[in-house]
């Protein structure tokens, strides 16, 4: 069967084939050629073997990976696939076989394979359902659940709202449509930006797919066939934010050994026997390290065990944090429940007639499968209609189980059905519906949301216009308003008796435009002045008792950080009627005062520098040659600084892009690095200096545009080693 591949001037594919199938299959090689060394990181880290070429960095996630059952979970949503939905199941097997052909040629191109000494392994038809699994897993956030257990503990139940925003890990988006009614056109307008983890290669692979019974462009997820969250099919948009939604649980386990194997405490009363088996994780450089994988009917373990240690930090009678042997209370451990592997899904269904969607109505019907991460969607078409909903199950139990982690032993804990699907009727107000992670449309199925800076902003922004067109929508991607910094520069202009110096730069900031400007140098003072703020308040005794984590696994760390916490909550603790007896003034003082004495004299962008994840540590003097930036965490430019620990952004817009209905081609988009994930390769960053600026790349749609590549016959790949890091004990 032949498949014909294209690139326009920016790399991207643009793949045809005779029918879905083969179009999987090509996508799958492109993207090996394109994308060989990403996908094989993801890969290991979705099968839990990536420290085997990685190291010790590595070695937390992968002990993470296999006792949260990740890919066993991704393999029995595939046998599940098989028996509802076989074509679809059929389709993901193309997609994997295509990898298989592409790999060889592109691990060749790849020069990390040989940094490495890694070989490029053999994808199973489960593969890309458990590199989706393993992307995701920590986007609805459910180590926040840690972090509020730790704050109310020690602070009260209060602690709950003044730290509740959307805080560190966590994935945002900004999104927007515009009717007909205000653009130039007549016809829709979607836009916005995914806020990721920047990471080279991207997170994103601009990508065009067509068939007989679909022609697509959109940003598809590398290792994952189709295009799941943006997508343009030329009569019919859609794309997504994160809802913020809980739909993931974490229960206290009492786990004991027993002669036979181990127990858990169950609702009853009783003690039951538990699934466990070992695993072997091998470091490269290192021992190998054998784990225990324990799973209870609640979910598999992912903190403690039966011997300890408590990662509650709880003494028990030996004073170790555990009691061993049988007949004690036995040792507290910590276990996750997670949708798919409770209902053998993980929404693959969804995907194909995504790409096969012709008018809303058929995304709607689409996005009845969607599983996770629950995101909300919004969707136009060339008829006019619009769409503006929820996409995604979220699991009905009780409160306790949204806030923190519960005990698994008392009663009232269980799931019972799913959340009804919300849906925005109508879908826009006044011709506008924006999507930013704020409180809205998925307020019922979550705990902790986004400040609605980004929101309202975006909404003031397309207020002020009514014949919009694709070309404005850049402005708006790279706003740099701060509405957050209200709360600290009221605490300023309250303050007197200050040193000369501290007046000056005080009223300096009183004057400021509130934006994070890359050459802005008042924005780079506001910046440290935040920053300093933020580590006297963290610094308080009162919050002593948070800066010693219990014993979670290094992977949830993130989340239990003091200073992240304190530095994306700012707003609210400078809000409230009272923190703890902390003098806030004085502590605002003191901090203006420090900066006064050395303030900044480079612009914001100095030190608000890109800081791109790869799976390779990069070179220092690369790492400091990383582009400066502008924005903040509530611009609608959300490049995200951690304020009182780095100025540097790690996360950011991982693309951006504009669905014109009128006229496909007149649709624009842009990733930060390019098209093709291989060092030194033309494409490989052509990109960025665009993504800097703000600029969008035109999307191509006549073929005659295109750049033919050689046509392509597809052959069975060759039957691969077996790969020495997978492991199979059980």
């Amino acid at each position: 069967m032949t498949t014909e591949t294209y690139r326009d001037a920016w790399g991207i594919p643009h793949l045809r084939a005779s029918s879905a199938r083969e179009l999987a299959r090509a996508q799958g090689r492109v993207t090996a050629h394109d994308r060989a060394w990403q996908l094989e990181v993801e890969r290991h880290r979705a099968q839990g073997t990536s420290a085997s070429f990685l190291g010790a960095d590595a070695l937390s996630w992968d002990v993470f990976a296999r006792r949260a059952r990740i890919e066993d979970t991704a393999r029995r949503c595939f046998a599940a696939l098989e028996r509802r939905d076989p074509e679809t199941a059929d389709w993901v097997r193309a997609y994997a076989d295509g990898v298989d052909e592409g790999l060889p040629a592109g691990a060749r191109r790849a020069p990390e394979f040989a940094r490495t000494g890694l070989t490029p392994g053999r994808w199973q038809p489960w593969t890309p359902l458990a590199v989706w699994l393993a992307t995701h897993i920590l986007f609805a956030g459910f180590p926040a659940k840690l972090w509020r257990e730790q704050a109310v503990r020690h602070l009260g139940p209060g602690a709950v709202g003044l730290f509740a925003t959307d805080g560190p890990g966590t994935a945002g988006s900004n999104g927007w449509l515009v009717t007909g009614d205000r653009t130039a056109t007549g016809h829709a307008l979607i836009a916005g930006d995914p806020h990721r983890f920047i990471e080279d290669p991207g997170v994103y692979q601009q990508i065009r797919l067509a068939c007989p019974e679909f022609d697509v462009i959109g940003l598809a997820v590398p290792g994952v066939p189709g295009i799941a969250h943006f997508g343009h099919t030329g009569t019919a948009a859609w794309a997504i934010t994160n809802a913020m939604a809980d739909y993931q649980d974490l229960y206290r386990e009492r786990l004991r050994r027993t002669g036979a194997g181990i127990e858990a405490l169950s609702p009853d009363g009783t003690w039951h026997r538990v699934t466990r088996h070992t695993e072997t994780v091998h470091v490269a450089g290192g021992p190998p390290v054998e784990i225990e994988v324990v799973e209870t009917p609640r979910g598999p373990v992912i903190a403690g065990g039966p011997e300890g240690p408590d990662p509650f930090g709880e003494s028990r009678a030996d004073g170790t944090g555990a009691v061993p042997g049988p007949v004690g209370r036995g040792a507290e451990a910590l276990a996750l429940r997670y949708p798919p592997r409770v209902t053998e899904d993980l929404g693959f269904s969804a995907l194909l007639p995504l790409l096969r969607a012709r008018t809303v109505a058929d995304i709607d019907r689409a996005l009845d499968a969607w599983t996770e991460p629950v995101n909300v969607v919004q969707a136009a078409d060339t008829a006019g209609g619009t769409l503006h909903r929820v996409a995604g199950h979220v699991p009905v139990r009780a409160e306790a189980n949204r806030l923190r982690p519960v005990p698994a032993w008392e009663p009232g804990h269980d799931w019972h059905g799913t959340h009804e699907t919300p849906y925005a009727r109508p879908a826009t107000e006044d011709g506008i519906a924006v999507m930013a992670n704020a409180r809205g449309l998925a307020t019922p199925l979550g705990i902790e949301f986004a400040p609605p800076h980004r929101a309202a902003r975006i909404r003031a922004l397309l207020d002020g216009g009514r014949a919009w067109t694709a070309d404005d929508m850049p402005a708006i991607h790279t706003d740099t308003h701060l509405g957050s910094a209200t709360p600290l520069l009221d605490h300023l202009a309250a303050l007197t008796g200050l040193t000369p110096a501290a007046e000056a730069l005080r009223d300096r900031l009183l004057a400021w435009d509130r934006r994070m400007d890359a050459d802005s140098t008042d924005a780079a003072v506001y910046a440290a002045v935040r920053g300093a703020v933020v580590r006297r308040l963290a610094a308080h005794p009162v919050f002593a008792p948070l800066t010693a984590p219990p014993a979670y696994p290094d992977v949830l760390l993130p989340w239990l950080a003091l200073v992240p916490r304190v530095g994306h909550a700012l707003e609210h603790l400078l809000g409230a009627d009272d923190l703890y007896g902390i003098d806030r003034p004085a502590a605002v003082r003191t901090a203006l005062e420090e900066v006064a004495a050395a303030p900044p004299a480079a612009p914001w962008s100095a030190t608000h520098r890109l800081a791109p994840w790869r799976a390779l540590p990069t070179e220092p003097h690369l790492a400091a040659d990383e582009p400066g930036l502008a924005g903040d965490h509530d611009c609608v430019l959300c490049t995200s600084a951690v304020p009182g620990l780095t100025d540097r952004a790690a996360r950011g817009p991982a693309a951006r892009y504009v669905w014109d209905l009128a006229d496909r081609a007149g649709s624009r988009w842009v990733v930060p690095f390019g098209a093709d994930g291989v060092p030194g390769a033309p494409h490989h960053r052509d990109q960025l200096p665009l993504w800097l600026e703000g600029r969008l790349v035109p999307v191509v749609t006549d073929w005659t545009l295109l750049t033919p590549e050689p046509a392509e016959r597809t052959e069975p790949a060759e039957p691969a080693a077996p790969d020495p890091t997978e492991e199979t004990d059980d």
